[in-house]
């Protein structure tokens, strides 16, 4: 007998486009929500970035809805969605919901159960709630960046994923929902949620943040253990070119790989700061030697806390993902068919058959009919350029 999702029969409301919004939505709908997508009419959408077709799970399981929410019959057709909705999800610039007649306080009065989640990168007040920003600026503010290694002029390296909107963000917003629904079950009440971007990367840069504020200590690059301090916990170059991430902070893991390389002569001096340079070295000489896979197959053998550094070609056909199934096929119907990563459910079966992406007219439609309204009053509405 197949499960009933995790989240079924949760109905959200989400107008997010791109960024840590849409990342939340995706994570709410793989576990099994019913996401309405809210866009602006084409003429009317002003800045908002529209995703490329294979972005953000591709639209897998979502449903699509425009209103003008600037009309009045585009606000009260909102309005007739938010009655049966669990959750509405909004990343406009804080004060927008509001002006448009559609922030907590409106939503609160037409559903009190509704859990309302507004993300925006610095919060809903504060010197710097009206700053515009993007990943990188919440991860500048955040110490994610300082803590990163160098360019060769000494700046920061960008970082190569969307951390900040995809788990200082993203997974943040979830994560809130998923404890104000599950509080809603004993109180009957939903809340306001606020979802600060820039928050959240303080949580994932706790280590050094708590350091300093309980020691005084200032940490950057090669500070400690995980910023660079030790040659055992760094990155290798191979004969071939490949590189190899080198992980063997426990001392059992370290003694396997300095046995592997045949450098058995450091393994007393693990963190001795004195000879850190030299280990390196010898490290870099010993991985010069041989190919990446010739050692990859060789360390892993020998349990030394070494993997790969694919590039994302080479992710994608690796034996291990494939395994776990983790990627899917979904189907588009103007690009067609392509692989995606599937979801990351811990729990339940992941996706397996192909998925359509894109959504269509008709979501419109059946929604506005699953509310209520009649035939002609949609067309109605469509007519006006109320709902598109």
């Amino acid at each position: 007998m197949t499960r009933p999702a995790a989240l079924e029969g949760v109905l959200v409301l989400d107008f997010s486009t791109v960024g840590p919004a849409a990342r939340c939505a995706r994570i709410l709908a793989d576990y099994g929500a019913r996401v309405v997508k809210i866009g602006a009419p084409p003429s009317k959408s002003g800045v908002q970035i529209e995703p490329v077709y294979h972005a953000y799970g591709a639209g897998r399981g979502y449903e699509r809805i425009r209103l003008d929410l600037k009309s009045e019959a585009g606000v009260e057709t909102f309005f007739k969605l938010v009655a049966r909705a669990d959750v509405v999800i909004e990343s406009y610039r804080p004060g927008v919901a509001d002006r448009l007649g559609i922030g907590y306080a409106d939503v609160r009065r037409a559903n009190p159960r509704v859990v309302y989640c507004s993300t925006s990168g610095y919060g809903q007040d504060g010197p710097a709630s009206q700053w515009a920003g993007h990943d990188l600026n919440y991860l500048a503010v955040g110490g994610y960046l300082h803590m990163s290694g160098r360019r060769a002029d000494g700046g920061p390296a960008l970082p190569g994923a969307t951390v900040a909107d995809s788990a200082a963000g993203g997974m943040h917003a979830a994560l809130a929902i998923l404890a104000a629904l599950l509080r809603r079950e004993r109180t009957g009440e939903g809340e306001h949620l606020d979802v600060s971007v820039a928050e959240g990367v303080l949580s994932l840069m706790s280590l050094a943040i708590d350091e300093h504020l309980a020691t005084g200590a200032e940490p950057g690059p090669g500070h400690d253990v995980l910023s660079g301090r030790y040659a055992f916990y760094d990155v290798y170059a191979c004969g071939d070119g490949g590189w190899l991430a080198v992980a063997a902070i426990e001392p059992r893991f370290y003694a396997n790989l300095c046995k592997a390389l045949g450098l058995d002569e450091w393994i007393p001096r693990q963190r001795d700061d004195a000879v850190q340079d030299e280990i390196r070295a010898d490290f870099r000489a010993a991985f010069a030697a041989r190919d990446r896979d010739d050692w990859l197959a060789e360390l892993a053998a020998a349990d030394a806390c070494v993997s790969p550094v694919y590039d994302i070609a080479e992710l994608a056909r690796d034996p291990q993902f494939a395994a776990r199934g983790a990627f899917g096929e979904a189907h588009h119907p103007q690009h067609g068919a392509f692989r995606q990563v599937a979801p990351a459910l811990a729990g339940m079966d992941r996706v397996q058959s192909p998925v359509e992406v894109g959504g269509s007219a008709s979501d419109a439609e059946a929604l506005l009919r699953e509310v209520g309204l009649p035939a002609d009053e949609i067309e109605a509405l469509c007519a006006s350029g109320a709902v598109a």
